[in-house]
């Protein structure tokens, strides 16, 4: 397991690095919109569809999408304001499940879901290519993720009682998700102190990345719940060694769609 890990790692970081930071334009796009309908193809398992003609037909139909979200970049707003609303709801089904799930409406508003959560990512991220310093905030979101991963790891490790989902998933605690927090929080900090941001900057900056941090969680946590309701453990095997697409980007699902409407609000850059 180990050794699949260690290769399936070193193929796809510098995959990813090329992707996500030297590709541009309908280039980025297009790399973006593979990872997404690969995740599509998953989540159709999720939702409860085990046929892989139906998992086809569902990745082809979110490719789709995604040509048209191309074609009509005047739908980002509303797609990006949906993403927002979606992740208020998600937040009120992971806390209400095993009862929430008489609300997803069934395997075919299972899907419908799983378009809130992939072609907003998608889009998010085409966004933030454009604006000012593009690639710098991709990996300032990413980055800010996988800290609070980091540090929820091994402040749940060291100190975890208390468990924050136990219906969804056992293993994550209040004192993880406190620790991932103040990581992140101390991160940003510091990033501020270094760039010299003023007072009310910095303010900002802490509760944006507190808000993203959390929303990661919730992005974490509804993949858990849709994997726990489906009865597996991984979204496919995609990935040897680390489970599949879905597996390594649910947290991003949320972070990214709020990161960019968060920098919107704050004045970085239009859609």
């Amino acid at each position: 397991m180990l050794k699949q890990r260690i290769i399936t790692a070193a193929i796809l970081l510098p995959t990813a690095i090329v992707g996500f930071f030297l590709l541009d334009g309908i280039a980025f796009a297009l790399f973006i919109g593979l990872v997404v309908t690969l995740g599509a193809w998953e989540w159709a398992r999720l939702a409860g569809f085990s046929d892989q003609s139906v998992r086809v037909a569902y990745a082809a139909f979110v490719a789709l999408l995604l040509v048209v979200l191309y074609r009509l970049p005047g739908l980002a707003p509303w797609l990006l304001t949906a993403a927002v609303f979606w992740w208020m709801a998600a937040t009120a089904l992971v806390l209400g499940y095993p009862a929430s799930s008489r609300f997803w409406g069934g395997a075919y508003g299972s899907l419908l879901i799983g378009l809130l959560i992939l072609l907003p990512a998608w889009q998010a991220l085409v966004i933030l290519k454009q604006w000012p310093s593009g690639n710098w905030l991709i990996l300032g979101v990413m980055v800010l993720v996988w800290a609070a991963d980091i540090g929820a790891y091994f402040s749940g490790k060291s100190f975890g009682r208390r468990k924050l989902a136990p219906a969804v998933s056992p293993g994550k605690s209040w004192e993880g998700l406190v620790g991932g927090l103040l990581t992140s929080l101390a991160l940003t900090l510091a990033v501020g102190l270094y760039r010299g941001w003023s007072s009310r900057e910095l303010v900002l900056a802490l509760l944006g990345a507190a808000l993203v941090v959390l929303v990661s969680v919730i992005g974490d946590l509804t993949e858990s719940m849709f994997k726990r309701n489906a009865g597996i453990k991984d979204s496919s095997q995609l990935l040897p060694g680390h489970g599949g697409v879905m597996d390594r980007i649910d947290s991003l699902t949320a972070a990214i769609p709020l990161f960019a409407v968060l920098l919107w609000l704050a004045g970085w850059g239009v859609w």
